[in-house]
């Protein structure tokens, strides 16, 4: 469990195929890793399988691949990270729970005043779970929902702070980036699931 507040940008800084599935060397500035421990890279859960001073390696195997943008990662690739959430920690963004829903299109960025407007295309079955200041998580980064443009489409206000604490600041239209739900909606759209009209 996470809460969507980055404390540290990763660099990729080897990538190979392994029994484990594609693994991932990471530069980052944790020095108290442990063996076991998950770590949220762009919001996703991924287990620390070696750590040394600076670096760590994980592991992601088909099915995360397949609903991710992992098997685009390269070298030089700079990723937002969040080690997992302790029972006595501030709860500042929302829970996150690092189980991708899908990739999302980024269609049109601006800047207003001194935000960034971030629009996104959404992938099919996530827009009934949006709503307007509603949370979501982006790239693993704890957001508001600043407006419903169009249907299958949300928009983020990304403010100054954020821009330079995570990798959304770099962010341009045609960028595919990692979205997950906010767990309560979905536990919300499970139960009505039977009490819907046909």
């Amino acid at each position: 469990m996470f809460t969507g507040l980055v404390d540290d940008i990763g660099i990729i800084d080897r990538v190979a195929g392994t029994d484990a599935g594609r693994e991932l060397r990471v530069r980052s500035r944790y020095d108290d890793l442990r063996t076991g421990e998950s770590v949220a890279l762009n919001g996703v859960c991924l287990t620390v399988r070696e750590h040394g001073p600076g670096f760590f390696t994980c592991a992601a195997v088909v099915t995360t691949l397949e609903v991710t943008t992992i098997g685009d990662w390269q070298v030089g690739t700079r990723v937002n990270l969040e080690r997992a959430l302790r029972p006595t920690d501030r709860l500042g963004g929302h829970f996150v729970q690092g189980h991708v829903d899908g990739v999302a299109r980024v269609t049109q960025t601006d800047m207003d005043s001194d935000a960034l407007l971030i629009d996104l295309a959404l992938p099919a079955g996530l827009s009934e779970l949006m709503v307007e200041r509603g949370s979501v998580a982006v790239d693993g980064v704890s957001l508001t929902i600043n407006a419903l443009p169009a249907p299958d489409a949300i928009q983020l206000s990304i403010i100054e702070f954020t821009r330079r604490h995570t990798t959304l600041g770099a962010l341009r239209a045609g960028d595919a980036v990692h979205v997950e739900a906010d767990v309560i909606a979905k536990h919300v759209r499970r139960l009505l699931a039977g009490h819907r009209e046909v």
